[in-house]
């Protein structure tokens, strides 16, 4: 007689939901490769994998690993500008700068190693570094406009350009800075919103206010200087 098996049915579990969109997936696929490894070594097959889509429906959403960071900086952008600034209309417009900026950073939070890896591959890559400048141009128009500072014209264009030059230099300290409190970053962002107000004249008409005046909500208000915020790479 045939033994029979002891072994229980299997029983199969449907996969778990996931309420994000195919492109959501794709992005998120993206940005988690792109904390593993330099932008030049992330290929289509290991990004389908990641989200869970075929090679034909990656294509079909983007065109190249560039669209896909273009997508996740856009996403960025309408989380930073879907934001609660109500409290922030009566300060001066430095002040809604800063605080759209800080706000933009902590959205950024969970891809810092992304954000890290990035930065290393534009360095050594000289048509990644002049794509990221176009996005990030764009992304500082944005922030302007959310700040409810004038983006639109040569005036207005300028303005983007210094913004996004000035953001970058803050980066640097951002990816460095491990205090939950984020003090080095606004301390950098602080100083750097002076120097650019100082030495480019990127703010210098909207700028134009009393140091007294200056101040922030009380999550966001800007520490005294940091004696080691020196030594934190820029």
């Amino acid at each position: 007689m045939a033994r029979k098996s002891k072994s229980k049915p299997v029983t199969r579990r449907a996969p778990p939901s996931d309420d994000r969109s195919e492109r959501e997936r794709i992005i998120d696929a993206f940005m988690a490769l792109l904390a593993e490894k330099p932008f030049e070594q992330i290929g289509f097959a290991e990004i389908a994998k990641g989200a869970g889509v075929s090679l034909s429906d990656l294509r079909g959403a983007f065109g190249s690993t560039l669209a896909i960071l273009a997508a996740y900086v856009k996403q960025l952008d309408r989380a930073v500008l879907a934001g609660d600034d109500a409290d922030m209309t009566e300060e001066p417009p430095r002040e809604r700068l800063f605080d759209v900026l800080m706000r933009r950073i902590e959205l950024l939070a969970p891809h810092k190693a992304a954000v890290r890896s990035l930065m290393r591959s534009a360095v050594r890559n000289p048509g990644l570094a002049f794509a990221l400048q176009g996005l990030a141009l764009r992304s500082q128009q944005w922030m302007l406009t959310a700040a409810d500072i004038g983006a639109a014209g040569p005036r207005g264009f300028v303005r983007a350009q210094g913004l996004a030059l000035l953001f970058a230099s803050v980066l640097r300290t951002w990816v460095n800075d491990d205090d939950p409190g984020l003090a080095r970053t606004m301390a950098a962002l602080d100083r750097a919103l002076a120097r650019g107000q100082r030495w480019s004249g990127l703010l210098d008409e909207l700028c134009r206010i009393p140091k007294y005046a200056c101040r922030m909500r009380s999550r966001r208000r800007r520490p005294a200087d940091d004696p080691d915020e020196e030594t934190v790479a820029v």
